[in-house]
This record gives structure tokens, C-alpha cells and sequence, in this order.
């Protein structure tokens, strides 16, 4: 080999390695950002937890007695304690990063344990609890005590008097259940839509259809949508799929159903592909040796090859399954951008990736509680990677 080969051959080496090295690095920054900005936030009351707050008028009758129990030691410097009411609030920030009062204890001898609700005086379970955030105590003869003010004056202004006119609380809030629950039925309603039809039509082209001039323009055409932006798939949702729910269900716009009906037709292309490409790998050999046992087509096809394709198969629904966590060009058209905690099929709501979008779209933009979702989005689609690779595993294994 001559030395200008060998060069050549260096710089060749070394353009590919450099040029993998800054792909990883900036793949790694992204994830180091996401993680840096978004870990702190990450426990299991966001994931369970409603978005929107469910606020509270507390009332209560003449108070005769108060609190007699000190200031449990267990309480953090941050905390403002009043003996006299018995109960500790601190200064804190809700998930979009706006300050709050919220409360850490409640003495078992608090009046404030007496409290009913305003709004339905039947409701025998009402009491204020530990992580409930105040916004404002009222008084009769002095202006509101407001959360804006911090939770050592709100505790000053509850001490010096012996009575309140009411208490207004709530939950926390700004959790992401909803959009995690519409994210798993969009998931499952788009792949009951999606899978056997992309993976029929592999079938059909790969082991049935002739290579005449008909089935490469199929075949263009799947490639073409293969690479059409999403957001031109989420105005033919718009346009199409959202009339026709609205006109055959219950749902009056965009849902949840044409949602996954637009989701539907852009993995199309995606299980058509991957689920061919995993037929054709498949030994011509498993075909004749199977037809030549007396078995049809059609028994060769479903009882020998597709059974030896199905990790591929897995992937194809692995594919799937992370474009439509990931997508949300096309779902703010379909499915709509409003974050609801009570899900239906027939009602609009967000997908994590939407709720995202949303969070990213405020002013401020919320980076923190984005950034954690974007790491639970990660954790699930890893998750899904592990268990696809663990099934196909254990499936050749067994074959």
C-alpha cells in the first residue's frame, strides 16, 4: 500500500472517529441537561398527583381552645411553627417554580382539625393536611393574610388572633397523571389501529403481492410518507379524523380517539418497513422446506415465517412505540393542547410530550418540570428498549 493511500486511509479514520465523538458528546450533553435541570423534581406524587389543584374554604366555629403542643423537634429551620394554632408552614415552590406556603405539620390538638368545608357542609372528612399549600387566611377585622407575603408573616397574622372567617388551601398540584394516562391509551388505541394493519400489508407484500409496476408504486409511496413532517399528518387529523369522531361519538372536537387515529397512519409507513425488512431475512430454505411438506402458502406464510420474523416484529412495535411517546407536532392538531386530569377517549387532553410542549410555551418557559418529564419519557422508552430485547431473547431461545 502506498503511503498516499495510507494518508488517505488515516484521515478517513480519523474524520469518522471525530466525527462519532462530537455525536456523542452532544447526545450526552442533552441527557446531562435534562438530568441536571429535571432530577430534583422527580418523586412519585408528580407521577400520581392531578394538574390542576383542588382548592379548599375552610370554616370554623368560635375557637375556645387552642394548641398545646411545642414545637416538634423534628421540624426543619425553614419552618414557622405557631403554638398557638399548632401548626408549621414553610416558603416553598410549586412544580412550575412559583413561590408557595405550604403546610409540613398539623398538631393533633390544632383547631384547626375542627375546620368544615364552606362549599359542602356534608363533607365529614374535610380537614387540612400535611403538603397542602395555603393561599390566603381571612379575618374579619384586618385585610387577608396572603401565601405572596411568606409563611412567617401568614403565621404572625394567625397569632395575634383568636379568630378567622376562613382558610383557603389547596392541593399541590402540577402533577402529570393525566397526560401519563392519555400518553398509555393513546399508545394502546393507536398500536389495536396500527399493528395488524402495517404488519398485514408487509405480509402481503412480501409474501403474496407480484413485482409488477403496482406494488413498486406502493412501495414509493410508503417510503414517501416515511418522510413526510409530522405536522402535515396532524392538519389530515384535523381535517379528517377529528370530524369524523366528532360526527360518530360523543366527542365535540379534538380527542383522544383521532389522536390516535392520526398516530395510526404515521407508523404506518414505520411497522410496513421494519416488519418487510424482518420477513425478507427470513431463509427462502424455511419457505420450500415447508412447501415442500405439503403445506400452502398461506400455511407457510403464518405457520413458518412470520413465527421466525416476530423479533423483528418486536422492533417494528418497539419503533412504534417510541414515536408516539415522542410525537407531539401532530397530536397539538389532533388531540388538543388542554391538560385534563379526568381522562375519556372522546375528550381532549395532552400526551407527555404535548404537556411538554405546553410547559415550554409559558411565560416563563418551565425548563425544570419539562426536563423531568423529558426523563421519565427517557426511562420509559428504555424500559420498553430492555423488554423488547429480553422477549425477542427468549423467543429465539425457545425457537
Amino acid at each position: 500500500m502506498s503511503n498516499k493511500r495510507k494518508k488517505f486511509d488515516k484521515l478517513l479514520q480519523i474524520i469518522t472517529y471525530a466525527s462519532s465523538s462530537i455525536g456523542v458528546l452532544i447526545l450526552s450533553l442533552i441527557v446531562i441537561f435534562v438530568i441536571k435541570n429535571g432530577v430534583g423534581l422527580i418523586n412519585w406524587d408528580l407521577i400520581t398527583n392531578d394538574y390542576h389543584a383542588q382548592f379548599y374554604n375552610g370554616g370554623i366555629d368560635e375557637v375556645t381552645t387552642f394548641s398545646n403542643t411545642s414545637r416538634p423537634i423534628n421540624l426543619d429551620d425553614e419552618d414557622v411553627y405557631s403554638e398557638k394554632w399548632g401548626i408549621a408552614l414553610r416558603d416553598g415552590l410549586d412544580r412550575e417554580g412559583k413561590p408557595i406556603v405550604e403546610v409540613t405539620y398539623i398538631a393533633e390538638d390544632s383547631p384547626l382539625n375542627l375546620m368544615y368545608d364552606k362549599n359542602n357542609l356534608d363533607n365529614a372528612d374535610f380537614e387540612i393536611e400535611v403538603e397542602n399549600v395555603i393561599s390566603s387566611i381571612k379575618f374579619d377585622n384586618k385585610p387577608s393574610a396572603l401565601s405572596l407575603y411568606g409563611a412567617e408573616y401568614m403565621i404572625n397574622e394567625l397569632d395575634a388572633e383568636n379568630q378567622f372567617r376562613e382558610i383557603v388551601f389547596s392541593s399541590l398540584g402540577g402533577g402529570i397523571r393525566g397526560s401519563l394516562i392519555t400518553t398509555l391509551y393513546t399508545i394502546g388505541l393507536t398500536l389495536i389501529i396500527a399493528l395488524p394493519i402495517g404488519i398485514f400489508s408487509a405480509i402481503y407484500l412480501n409474501e403474496f403481492a407480484k413485482k409488477n409496476f403496482v406494488t413498486r408504486v406502493i412501495r414509493s409511496m410508503i417510503e414517501m410518507l416515511t418522510g413526510v413532517p409530522s405536522i402535515i399528518f396532524g392538519l389530515m387529523g384535523l381535517a379528517v379524523f377529528v370530524p369524523l369522531t366528532t360526527r360518530y361519538t360523543p366527542a365535540d372536537g379534538a380527542n383522544l380517539l383521532s389522536g390516535s387515529l392520526t398516530l395510526a397512519v404515521i407508523l404506518l409507513p414505520i411497522i410496513i418497513r421494519s416488519t418487510e425488512e424482518s420477513l425478507k431475512v427470513i431463509p427462502d430454505d424455511f419457505r420450500f422446506a415447508s412447501l415442500a411438506l405439503g403445506a400452502n402458502n398461506s400455511q407457510t406464510t403464518f405457520k413458518v415465517v412470520l413465527p421466525s420474523a416476530l423479533p423483528g416484529i418486536l422492533t417494528a412495535t418497539l419503533l412504534a412505540i417510541g414515536r408516539v411517546i415522542g410525537e407531539s407536532a401532530a397530536l397539538i392538531f389532533a388531540i388538543g393542547t388542554t391538560i385534563k386530569d379526568d381522562i375519556s377517549i372522546f375528550g381532549k387532553s395532552t400526551t407527555l410530550a404535548v404537556h411538554i410542549w405546553s410547559l415550554l410555551t409559558d411565560e416563563p418557559a418551565n425548563i425544570e418540570l419539562a426536563s423531568t418529564i423529558s426523563i421519565i419519557i427517557l426511562i420509559i422508552v428504555l424500559v420498553l428498549n430492555i423488554s423488547v430485547k429480553l422477549l425477542s431473547k427468549k423467543y429465539l431461545k425457545r425457537v
